[in-house]
């Protein structure tokens, strides 16, 4: 009777548990396609299954909490995962992990973010940073673009008129060598299906002095037709390699299907250049569930070696293999929950 009377009364204070505890949302990706992949060097071809083509698979934990007066702590944790494998990211919210507050003056977030040159370029990115032939060849490395930063504060303004300003600071924290601290700052306008944006690091490394990064976007929108483009470049102090990237990229919808076009050019000083085109289409089987083909051909000059990136898949050949030509192909499936 004592064990009865129990559960009842845990039964009935699950809920007001629940009630006292912020508003949890679990949301994520699973995309998995079969590739075959093309560094152009010998023994260079292969073929995959690959975890997240169109979108990097993932899980995640977004929570909101009402304050009162217009004020709500939030956060967000999350969490890659590769489909392939069952396996997870090496650190287990490297994609973000933040928490902080929202109110009427905009939004503050403490710990590991997007920065505000990746707001800009995933906005200005026709690929919307996924299928192979993306601009996110253009982040990571020494001499690539920043695009999470840990120990971070960062703020997002609320829209003013489709204006929103974001800013970000990151402290290296290093226990030893030279400091990598980050201050970003990004203006965006979004309104009347017109998007224009430009972003603007300056990284601290006090061994060899500041590295600069820096992005411009822009997008238009009319009818079944989309528009984007944007330049990024990163100047790393000292080493005399200036990394440059430019995107145009087209995508028309219709009915369910929706074609994807991106024609894309890296350069790095000293003369090595690199030519790419991508292609992709998808179909949307649900407004949760679409399949997808992704195909992207890069051209190396003699002095580079440029790679081709999709969201869960890098392409590139080996460092001295000059002038050789990546290409990829892929056909897969993703689901949103």
């Amino acid at each position: 009777m004592q064990c009865k009377l129990m559960a009842a009364v845990l039964a009935a204070a699950i809920p007001l548990c629940a009630s006292a505890q912020s508003s949890v949302t679990i949301y994520g990706v699973a995309d998995a396609s079969l590739a075959k992949e093309d560094t152009d060097v010998k023994g260079g071809s292969r073929t995959v299954v690959n975890s997240g083509n169109q979108s990097t698979s993932r899980v995640g934990f977004r929570g909101v909490e009402d304050l009162s007066n217009g004020l709500s702590a939030v956060f967000n944790l999350e969490a890659g995962v590769a489909l392939d494998s069952g396996a997870g990211d090496s650190v287990l919210f490297g994609r973000r992990a933040v928490v902080g507050l929202k109110g009427g003056f905009g939004t503050v977030m403490i710990g590991r973010e997007y920065t505000p040159i990746a707001d800009v370029a995933n906005a200005s990115d026709i690929n919307g940073q996924g299928f192979y032939g993306s601009n996110l060849s253009s982040f990571g490395g020494a001499t690539r673009l920043t695009r999470r930063i840990s120990n971070s504060v960062n703020y997002k303004s609320n829209s003013m008129g489709g204006v929103i300003v974001s800013a970000g600071y990151g402290l290296g924290e290093q226990a030893t060598g030279p400091s990598q601290d980050l201050m970003g700052l990004a203006v965006e306008y979004k309104a009347n299906n017109i998007y224009v944006g430009g972003g603007y690091h300056v990284v601290e490394r006090l061994a060899s002095g500041d590295d600069k990064e820096m992005i411009v976007g822009a997008g238009f929108t009319i009818g079944p037709v989309e528009i984007r483009g944007n330049y990024m470049a990163a100047d790393p102090t000292g080493k005399g390699n200036k990394y440059e990237q430019i995107n145009a990229g087209l995508s028309y919808t219709f009915g369910n299907n929706k074609i994807y076009g991106n024609v894309q050019q890296n350069k790095l000083e000293g003369g090595a250049k690199g030519n790419g085109a991508s292609l992709a289409y998808s179909y949307a089987l649900s407004k949760r569930t679409n399949v997808y083909a992704s195909y992207a051909m890069l051209r190396n000059n003699d002095k580079a070696t440029f790679g081709i990136n999709s969201a869960g898949s890098n392409v590139t050949p080996p460092a001295t293999a000059f002038g050789a030509d990546p290409s990829a192909l892929a056909v897969g499936v993703r689901h949103s929950f």
